[in-house]
């Protein structure tokens, strides 16, 4: 009797220790995932459904209407498309240039056609403003020869011309990416049957470039809709008014009865036009023909007699455009004044010593220096997290989780702002740099994604599975194996955050509050209130110490 009393105790013990029918155990990596999918839902899709209620629900609709906002819209339109086909037809022909031809110094001009995408874009325009400027010394000396100004860079031209320079680099990268994939042997295929070397290029090359310059246009052109530095500084003193400035200037004068109505319909309109822009992309993915990466490097084009003259002339045009704005920046800040010669007895460091020492200055370099590490740090252990599990664990659920993470690079800054705008005064968050914290990481999440999935997808998963033989959870093997390998990758995605996010104006100056300005937000002002030598200054330091934090993370072993 005792005994049958013993066996029904360890069977019910047993039966008890087991899982319930139906009943699904969660262990860690489940866990994790629901985590990231809390953590994400939180960052892009409650941002997104929350400019899509208020624009629905509130009462913004009738002043889209507006002459104001027609005219902001068209030259949004306008110079958001121009700027971006521009981008692209330049950017096609330096990537075919430095890739395809003997051109000398092909590394050095690379480099530095690369460099404009490594400054802010408003830094950029400020430093062209020092040399094409109404005031600037090559206008003055000008107008003194030949009774006009050479080119007076304000207005409409000026936004799409640096909006052109600042994209370039990225169709660049993109159409050189592509480039790359072309087979060599199609080219000597058509060398073969007596086609030119010119002509192989043109007839081969360049059409199987075609999804890649419009894939490099729609990311550009969706980019520069929205962008507010180059518009603010450039197009406003031209009375070039777009969508972007139009929103600051509704949210900081209140000139419209609700103003965040109004910025919430705007910006659900530029959410809608992104997204159609993401879709466009993603149709021309499916039906693009994938090319295996060539086996043998190409032969490239000869320029015969005339390539150190092309070379020269490449060389001076790609610095004309990239080092000479620099040079006249630097030539600015060393100034005590606007207007002053540029003679050896009037250089002075007074412009960096004002500059530096303001109380607002230091009050933006430190709001930027917390927020930008808080980002970086927070994003790199997110990115790192996402970026591991969504390529080295099967689940249906991986391809939306990366495409949750990485759809806010499609959705303009200006969208992104306006949406924790309207987010702020439900989680008690408004008038408070907390707020700007959670805009960057929304925005900037996806380049430590990128940077952690790229790696790993092309990484063999043998060693976790051998951890999983030996005895290891699924999370332990992650942890164990895919997260240390990916570390690495990691710190140069967060690295890149904060060097980004220190010197970000969009997001920062219309979630402005008191006490929170940052780096940005300073050299928008100085240069806002007529400081330029000031602005310059500041604006010297960023350029160099973003080419050189941007060029050690470059160099960064992954």
């Amino acid at each position: 009797m005792a005994s049958s009393s013993n066996t029904f105790r360890v069977a019910g013990a047993a039966h008890l220790g087991r899982p319930r029918a139906g009943v699904r155990r969660i262990d860690g990596l489940t866990f994790t995932r629901g985590a990231l999918w809390l953590v994400l839902s939180a960052l892009v899709i409650v941002p997104i459904c929350a400019i899509i209620v208020l624009a629905a629900t509130g009462g913004g609709w009738s002043e889209l209407l507006s002459s104001k906002v027609f005219e902001a819209a068209v030259n949004s339109l306008v110079s958001a498309t121009l700027s971006g086909a521009l981008a692209v037809v330049v950017g096609t022909f330096l990537a075919i240039l430095l890739e395809r031809t003997d051109l000398p110094w092909r590394r050095a001009l690379r480099v530095l056609a690369l460099s404009p995408m490594l400054i802010p874009p408003f830094v950029g325009a400020i430093a062209w403003l020092s040399l094409l400027g109404p005031s600037s010394s090559l206008n003055r000396w000008w107008e003194a020869h030949f009774g006009h100004p050479l080119w007076n860079l304000y207005g409409g031209d000026g936004v799409i011309f640096l909006l052109t320079l600042h994209s370039f680099p990225i169709a660049m990268m993109i159409v050189t990416a592509a480039l790359k994939r072309v087979p060599a042997d199609l080219e000597q295929a058509a060398r073969i049957a007596g086609s030119s070397a010119m002509r192989s290029l043109w007839e081969v090359t360049v059409p199987l470039l075609r999804p890649a310059m419009l894939s490099a246009f729609t990311l550009v052109a969706v980019a520069n809709l929205a962008d507010f530095g180059i518009p603010s500084l450039v197009g406003s003193p031209g009375k070039y008014t777009t969508l972007s400035t139009l929103v600051y200037r509704y949210l900081q004068s209140g000139t419209v009865e609700d103003p965040l109505a109004v910025v919430a319909a705007i910006g659900f309109v530029l959410l809608v036009i992104a997204l159609l822009g993401v879709v466009v992309d993603l149709l021309r993915a499916q039906t693009r023909v994938e090319l295996d990466v060539q086996a043998a490097a190409p032969a490239l084009l000869p320029l015969g007699r005339a390539r150190q003259t092309i070379g020269v002339i490449a060389a001076l045009a790609i610095a004309a455009l990239t080092v000479l704005p620099l040079v006249t920046l630097a030539m600015q800040a060393l100034l005590p004044a606007p207007g002053v010669p540029f003679t050896v007895e009037n250089i002075t460091l007074d412009s960096f010593a004002r500059a530096l020492s303001a109380s607002g200055t230091l009050t933006g370099v430190s709001n930027s220096l917390f927020l930008a590490v808080t980002a970086a740090v927070i994003c790199g252990v997110l990115g790192l997290a996402i970026g591991t599990l969504v390529t080295r664990t099967r689940s249906r659920a991986n391809p939306a989780m990366l495409g949750l993470a990485l759809l806010p690079q499609a959705i303009p800054g200006l969208v992104i702002a306006v949406a924790w705008l309207v987010i702020a005064p439900f989680i008690g968050l408004r008038d408070t740099p907390w707020i700007i914290l959670c805009a960057y990481l929304t925005s900037f999440l996806a380049l430590v994604v990128q940077s952690v999935s790229a790696p790993l997808s092309a990484t063999p998963t043998t060693a976790e599975e051998a951890a999983r033989v030996s005895g290891a959870s699924r999370l332990r093997a992650l942890w164990d194996i895919s997260c240390r390998m990916a570390v690495p990758a990691a710190i140069s995605g967060a690295v890149l955050v904060g060097l980004t996010a220190v010197r970000e104006l969009t997001l920062s100056v219309l979630l402005l509050s008191p006490g929170s300005q940052t780096l940005g937000v300073v050299i928008f002002n100085l240069q806002q209130a007529g400081a330029y030598n000031a602005s310059s200054a500041l604006s010297l330091i960023v350029a160099f110490v973003g080419l050189a934090g941007l060029g050690l993370t470059a160099r960064s072993p992954r």
